[in-house]
């Protein structure tokens, strides 16, 4: 399938942005040195893969808690994949390895781009192993010298990719020639891969499952095809060996390495939808409000599972923390408070005044997660804005867009299974809080 002259492989839902980036790489006229980062299970490797499947020159990927050794086994097996037996020698250090790969690729011909591709890159660079400095070394002194070399790096703890590869302040400062922050898939790219996998829901209840999983490509994958989006739910969540009930820790765990913490701040931060300051997330998580926190809120903000805003007219300072991953605030509410032995606890719990609690938040959260989308349907697409909220004088507006064009939208946000009508009551209520936000703000 081509794309404004871009060729998207097979099979590849979404990521056209993303692809049409890769490929300009590709064709560049010199080496490019891209950096690929996002939550774990986002699809970073499926995306190159299916990208370069046939073109691939080197790939290596790490392996979770394992030595130095074991890791340059993998690589030793990996080279001789795609170079001859007889060159190769298994390597006993980075540098060596880097060696025998620059060897190898000064054989190859020299009239198209190599592609190397390096995953799990916070997994190769074990503690003193030398693998930061070794790839320093076989960027810095071999592959930026050339106009051939495409090198892909990518890791899911997307907090080590950004200090240790985007922001390095060594030998690898300022090499980077490109980023991609690999996001989950939106509301559409969600209906178009589940249309894929012959899942055929309406949309209130494709909804239903981008509220309880958000667009991560490897949870929608477990949605079977002939079931509710209330049954996938029930199934994935709720059953005793439920998969989602043990994925919370495990996603945490395989992102940061003092994950606990990270955990306790998510917690915290699901006890009240409209955000907490530093002041409360420390006070409700214990840990002290010092740099270590705001360490801890940088990576889960870089994670996309929390976002950082001000209220509007509000100063940098009296900024506040909300939790807008849609599985975490799916599984503090509902499955951790859950009974294995109860089954259909989700079929149970449906029209409750807690689900439609809940409803309504994470769809606040939904919008949020698509203010472009909701920009562009507003014809606003093009224009410079920025996004807050507001309380106050006894009202509250949900989404404020203020614009550089000296125009700000007011939004709500309304969860409903139906056409959502505004009657007499309801439209001199918003005229109301109209009124309430220009005499509070002294907006014209």
């Amino acid at each position: 399938m081509a794309i404004n002259n871009v060729i998207v492989p097979n099979h590849l839902i979404g990521r056209r942005f993303e692809i049409a980036h890769l490929e300009s790489k590709f064709t560049s006229s010199k080496s490019e040195f891209i950096a690929i980062y996002g939550r774990r299970r986002v699809g970073k490797t499926f995306l190159v893969r299916r990208t370069f499947e046939d073109r691939m020159t080197f790939q290596l990927t790490g392996l979770a808690d394992v030595t130095m050794g074991q890791q340059l086994t993998q690589f030793h097996a990996a080279m001789l994949r795609h170079a001859p037996v007889s060159m190769i020698k298994p390597a006993d250090s980075w540098t060596l390895a880097f060696q025998q790969l620059s060897t190898h690729i000064d054989y190859l011909p020299a009239d198209k781009k190599k592609v190397i591709f390096l995953d799990e890159l916070p997994w190769l660079a074990t503690p003193r192993s030398g693998f930061i400095s070794a790839l320093e070394h076989f960027w810095n002194s071999w592959a930026s010298a050339r106009d051939d070399i495409l090198l892909i790096v990518c890791g899911s703890a997307a907090s080590w990719m950004l200090e240790n590869m985007i922001h390095n302040k060594g030998g690898l400062h300022n090499r980077i020639t490109d980023q991609i922050h690999l996001k989950p898939f939106t509301l559409v790219e969600t209906e178009e891969f589940l249309i894929s996998k012959g899942v055929r829901l309406d949309r209130y209840q494709i909804l239903l499952l981008y509220m309880a999983f958000g667009g991560i490509p490897f949870y929608l994958d477990k949605i079977e095809p002939g079931q509710s989006a209330m049954q996938n739910i029930d199934r994935l969540c709720f059953h005793p060996n439920a998969p989602f009930r043990i994925e919370f820790e495990l996603l945490f765990a395989s992102l940061f390495s003092s994950h606990k913490r990270h955990m306790d701040v998510v917690m915290a931060l699901s006890t009240k939808r409209t955000g907490l300051s530093r002041e409360e997330i420390s006070s409700l998580s214990g840990l002290t409000n010092a740099g270590s926190l705001t360490r801890i809120l940088e990576e889960l903000e870089a994670c996309d599972f929390i976002r950082r805003f001000r209220a509007f007219g509000k100063k940098v300072r009296d900024s506040v923390y909300q939790l807008t991953d849609p599985y975490s605030l799916f599984f503090t509410r509902f499955i951790l408070e859950s009974h294995r032995d109860d089954e259909n606890y989700w079929l149970n719990l449906t029209n409750s005044p807690k689900f439609y609690a809940w409803a309504g938040i994470s769809f606040e959260m939904i919008c949020l997660l698509h203010i472009s989308q909701i920009k562009q349907s507003l014809g606003i697409g093009g224009v410079q804005t920025s996004v807050s909220a507001w309380s106050g004088d006894g009202a509250q507006i949900d989404l404020i867009i203020d614009r550089k064009d000296h125009v700000i939208n007011l939004c709500e946000m309304k969860f409903s299974i139906n056409e959502f009508e505004i009657d007499k009551a309801y439209s001199e209520n918003l005229r109301n809080k109209l009124e309430a936000f220009r005499a509070s703000t002294q907006t014209k």
